[in-house]
């Protein structure tokens, strides 16, 4: 099992779209691999650019890190080398450290380091809590500017200067001020990818900034309509992305919003909708009502209708 160098890694992720599949629990509420590889297999029959296991859409914050490393495992082993796979990774500094490692023996060709929990930090511990991740393994590592661990230009800046493989920046704060001045500083030397929730709402601004790509949960069950509206996106097809946002999009926002933490309740919802395995979360999530799914249900056959049978398979 070889896992690819962080430049090939980077290229890869900035190349296309990204898949966070969700992670399937069985009726015990264990990890139910058979359902997660299925899952994986099915999002890996159309044009995706990287694999994210174990992310946030993953339910990585109500997963032990000995599942976690059970789940890229397993992502590994599904995908078998046909696009890179990226392990969620997080927690305080070592057991990132024990998780980053364990990804790393698992297969995984790259890490994707989201905040660590609940404490909140200023940049000089930020910076050393990414440092320590990246100086533990030899893969990529892209970091996640999310919550309470928003790294500034300058502290980015060191963090290159000394950790040749962090190689990515995931932005989940939606700043666009801070995004251009974070690009404006760091150039090409990350890999820029838009982590927002529900990303597709601002794809074609961050464009423009030179963010290619972004993380699709509705992937995980409209794979078709999500690669319709990336090509629509890379495009610059105002009118498509716009007719999308307004029929789809905000309607899916406004139903995601009812809830508290319905951002991955309602993607596993999304996947039963369309007669998948999508099951339940885990506490403390809930899950939507069935009204609520109801609802989803009608908007996504609906946007459905609308995408061209085109060859968006793999």
């Amino acid at each position: 099992m070889t896992n690819l160098s962080p430049a090939s890694m980077a290229t890869a992720v900035g190349s296309g779209l990204l898949t966070f599949p969700i992670t399937q629990f069985d009726g015990a509420n264990r990890f139910d691999e058979a359902a997660f590889r299925a899952h994986c297999a099915w999002l890996l029959g159309y044009d995706v650019a990287a694999l994210f296991a174990a992310g946030g859409t993953g339910e990585f914050f109500s997963l032990t890190p000995a599942e976690v490393e059970a789940v890229v495992r397993a992502a590994v082993v599904e995908t078998n080398g046909r696009v890179p796979v990226i392990a969620g990774c997080g927690y305080g500094t070592a057991i990132a450290v024990e998780i980053a490692r364990a990804a790393e023996r698992a297969g995984a060709d790259g890490l994707l380091l989201l905040p660590p929990y609940l404490t909140e930090a200023g940049q000089e511990g930020l910076t050393a809590h990414v440092e320590a991740v990246c100086r533990a393994v030899g893969i990529g590592v892209i970091v996640y500017n999310r919550a309470n661990a928003v790294l500034g230009p300058e502290a980015l800046a060191r963090l290159c200067e000394r950790c040749p493989n962090l190689v990515g920046f995931k932005d989940g704060v939606g700043d666009l001020e801070l995004m251009a001045r974070v690009a404006s500083r760091i150039g090409d030397r990350l890999t820029y990818v838009g982590g927002l929730p529900t990303a597709e709402t601002f794809a074609l601004p961050y464009l423009e900034m030179g963010v290619t790509t972004y993380s699709s949960a509705i992937y995980n069950f409209m794979p078709e309509w999500a690669l319709h509206f990336y090509k629509a996106v890379r495009a610059r097809d105002r009118e498509t992305v716009a007719t999308e946002l307004r029929e789809f999009v905000l309607p899916y926002i406004a139903l995601r919003d009812r809830g508290r933490g319905y951002a991955v309740s309602i993607v596993k919802a999304g996947v039963d909708a369309i007669g998948r395995s999508g099951g339940p979360v885990r506490t403390p999530l809930t899950d939507l009502t069935p009204a609520e799914r109801a609802e989803l249900k009608a908007l996504i056959e609906t946007a459905e209708a609308r995408v061209p049978r085109t060859s968006l398979a793999a």
